[in-house]
C-alpha cells in the first residue's frame, strides 16, 4: 500500500511519522516567523539605528514602511517559490527559503548604522527585509500544504492548526529573547548595541531547522501524483490565467484571507503599536503584555483548527471577521483606560482646537514618511498628533496666523519646525499626562501580572488574540482543500500572502498615518473593521465550504 493510501484509510490518533511531519514542519516556520518579526518587535530601536538621518516621527514611519516592505514582496515570493514548489516539490522548496531567511536576519545582526556607513545601511537593511519577504511568501504555503497533504481525511483542521500557531509562537520567541537580553543588557546598552543579538541568534535557530527539515520525505500526495504523472508543468499559467481558478484565488482573498489578515495585524503588531506610540508604554511593558495576551491565546488556535473539522471553516472565520470588526472600537477604548487612564480622562474632558485660515491647512495623511510640513497649521497639527492629543481645526480669518486653543484660551504657536514647548507645557498644565506618569500602566518583571490594570490590559490583549485565532487558525486547511494538487502551493499562496502581506502589513503605518491626519487616536481602527466587515459580505455570499472536499484530485 502506498504512503497516500495509508495516509487516506487509516483511523484513530495521530502516528509518530505525522507528528514528526508537524513537529519539523511547524519548528522550521516558527523559527522562520521569529526571524520575520525580530524586526518589527525592534522597529523603534531600528529606526533610530538606521534612519538617524530623519526627525523621529519621520524615522518611525520609515522603520514601520521598511517592516512593511518585507510584507509587500511577499506575493512575488508567492509566485516564485509556489512555481517551484509545484514543479520539484514541497520539502525542497522550503528548505530553500528558510536558509535564505536565516541568512537574511543574520547579517541584519552584522551590519553597521547609519552613523558608520551613512545611506548604504538602510538600503541594505531593506534589502535584507525583501529577501525575507519572498522568503516567507515560499515558506507558509508549502508548510500547511506539507502538513495537510499528510493528514487524514476529516482532520485536516487540527493538523494545520500546529502550522497556525508558528506566526504566533515566532512572535512570542522573538518578544521573549527581546525581554531577556533587554533585562541582561539593560535599556542603554541594549539600544546600543545589544539589540544585535536576537538577530546574530537566529544562525543557531537556522541550523536546528535545516537539520530537521532534511529528515523529512516528500508529501505523500505531491509523490502519487508524480508517480502518475499528473504534475503540472506550468502551476502560475494554470493557477491565474485559468478563469476558473482565478475566479477561486479572487474569492479566497477577498472572502476570507483579507479579513484574516487585518484581524490578525490589528490584534497583534497594531495593538504593540498603539500602547507604545499612542498611549506611551514603555517598550518592556508593552512587550511583555503582548506576550502574556500571546502565551494565553495560543492553545485557541488549535481549538478553532479542530473546531473547524466539525462546523466548518467558512463560519468561524466569517464570525471571528464580524466580532472583530464590531468590538475594535470598545476594546481598543478599554485599553486605553486601563492602559493609560490620564490620556483617556483627557480626550474626553479637554478641548484642543487648531484655529487657521483653511487654506494654510493641508492635508496630513502621510503613510510613506516622505512629506515636509512646513505651514504652521499642518506642523501644530501633527506636533499635536504625536503627542497623542485629541484635537480639531476650526477655520479662522483669511490670513491669519495659527492659533492653538487649549480649553478655549489661546496658546502661542510660533515654532513651524520644532515642537513648540508652550504649547506642551499647556496641554499637559490641562491635563495631558506627562512622558513616564505615573498613572500609565508599567510592569516591574515578566510576573507583574496580579495588579488591576497589567491584568485588565493583558485580558483585553488576549481577547484580541482570541480573535486571531478564530479568523486563523482554520485558513490554512481551507486554502489547501479550495486548489487541486497541482498547483495548490502555488494557488492558495498568493492570496494568502496578498491578504496577509498587503492588507495586513500596511495596516500599521497607514493606521498610523490616519491617526496622525484625523487627531483621533482611535481613528487608524477604521482600516480594519471596513476590510474585516467587506470580507464577511463576500464570504457569505461566495466562500464556499471545503471541510469535506477531497484533496488528492489533481
Amino acid at each position: 500500500m502506498s504512503s497516500y493510501a495509508a495516509t487516506q484509510r487509516r483511523s484513530g490518533g495521530m502516528t509518530k511519522d505525522e507528528r514528526f511531519v508537524i513537529v519539523a514542519s511547524s519548528l522550521g516556520t516558527v523559527f522562520e516567523w521569529y526571524d520575520f518579526y525580530l524586526y518589527g518587535s525592534l522597529a523603534a530601536i531600528i529606526g533610530a539605528q538606521f534612519f538617524s538621518a530623519y526627525p523621529p516621527a519621520t524615522r518611525d514611519i520609515f522603520a514601520l514602511l521598511a517592516f512593511a516592505a518585507g510584507f509587500l514582496v511577499r506575493p512575488f515570493g508567492a509566485i516564485v517559490f509556489g512555481r517551484i514548489g509545484d514543479i520539484v516539490g514541497r520539502k525542497y522548496t522550503f528548505l530553500v527559503t528558510i536558509l535564505i531567511m536565516g541568512l537574511s536576519t543574520f547579517i541584519v545582526g552584522l551590519l553597521p548604522n547609519a552613523a558608520t556607513i551613512g545611506i548604504a545601511a538602510p538600503i541594505i537593511l531593506i534589502c535584507l527585509r525583501l529577501l525575507q519577504g519572498l522568503a516567507l511568501g515560499g515558506e507558509y504555503g508549502g508548510a500547511a500544504t506539507y502538513v495537510a497533504e499528510h493528514a487524514p481525511p476529516g482532520k485536516r483542521g487540527y493538523y494545520t492548526s500546529f502550522i497556525q500557531t508558528t506566526a504566533t509562537l515566532g512572535l512570542f520567541l522573538s518578544l521573549i529573547v527581546i525581554l531577556v537580553t533587554r533585562t541582561v543588557l539593560g535599556e542603554p546598552a541594549f539600544a546600543d548595541w545589544g539589540w544585535r543579538i536576537p538577530f546574530l541568534v537566529s544562525v543557531v535557530l537556522l541550523g536546528v531547522s535545516v537539520w530537521i527539515r532534511l529528515r523529512l520525505n516528500e508529501s505523500p500526495v505531491f509523490q502519487k501524483m508524480k508517480e502518475e504523472g499528473k504534475s503540472s508543468k506550468a502551476p502560475l499559467t494554470e493557477a491565474f490565467a485559468n478563469w476558473g481558478n482565478a475566479k477561486i484565488v479572487l474569492i479566497a482573498l477577498f472572502g476570507g484571507v483579507m479579513g484574516q489578515g487585518v484581524v490578525w495585524y490589528t490584534g497583534q503588531f497594531y495593538a504593540l503599536f498603539f500602547l507604545q506610540s499612542i498611549l506611551k508604554v514603555d517598550g518592556y511593558t508593552s512587550n511583555l503584555l503582548i506576550a502574556w495576551s500571546l502565551l494565553l491565546g495560543t492553545f485557541f488556535f488549535i481549538f478553532f483548527g479542530w473546531l473547524s473539522d466539525k462546523i466548518g471553516r467558512k463560519p468561524i472565520i466569517l464570525t471571528g471577521c464580524a466580532i472583530a470588526a464590531l468590538s475594535f472600537f470598545p476594546i481598543f477604548k478599554a485599553i486605553t483606560s486601563n492602559a493609560n487612564p490620564a490620556l483617556e480622562r483627557a480626550i474626553e474632558t479637554i478641548k484642543v482646537e487648531v484655529v487657521s485660515d483653511p487654506a494654510l491647512c493641508g492635508d496630513l495623511f502621510n503613510p510613506v514618511g516622505t512629506r515636509v510640513f512646513t505651514q504652521p497649521c499642518d506642523t501644530a497639527r501633527a506636533f499635536l498628533s504625536q503627542s497623542s492629543v485629541k484635537y480639531s481645526t476650526a477655520k479662522g480669518p483669511a490670513g491669519s496666523g495659527v492659533k492653538v486653543m487649549v480649553n478655549d484660551t489661546e496658546v502661542p504657536y510660533t515654532d513651524a519646525k520644532t515642537s513648540n514647548p508652550a504649547v506642551l507645557a499647556a496641554i499637559q498644565a490641562a491635563g495631558y499626562p506627562k512622558a513616564g506618569d505615573a498613572e500609565i500602566v508599567k510592569m516591574a518583571h515578566p510576573f507583574d501580572v496580579f495588579r488591576p490594570a497589567p491584568a485588565a490590559v493583558i485580558g483585553l490583549l488576549f481577547v484580541l488574540v482570541l480573535f486571531v485565532t478564530m479568523v486563523y487558525g482554520p485558513i490554512a486547511a481551507m486554502l489547501v482543500e479550495l486548489f487541486p494538487t497541482r498547483i495548490r502551493y502555488t494557488s492558495m499562496s498568493l492570496p494568502y500572502h496578498i491578504g496577509n502581506g498587503w492588507f495586513g502589513g500596511l495596516l500599521p503605518a497607514t493606521a498610523f498615518a490616519i491617526v496622525a491626519s484625523t487627531g483621533d487616536i482611535y481613528a487608524g481602527l477604521w482600516y480594519p473593521i471596513i476590510f474585516a466587515s467587506i470580507t464577511v459580505v463576500i464570504g457569505l455570499i461566495f466562500l464556499p465550504e471545503t471541510k469535506n472536499v477531497d484533496i488528492s484530485r489533481n
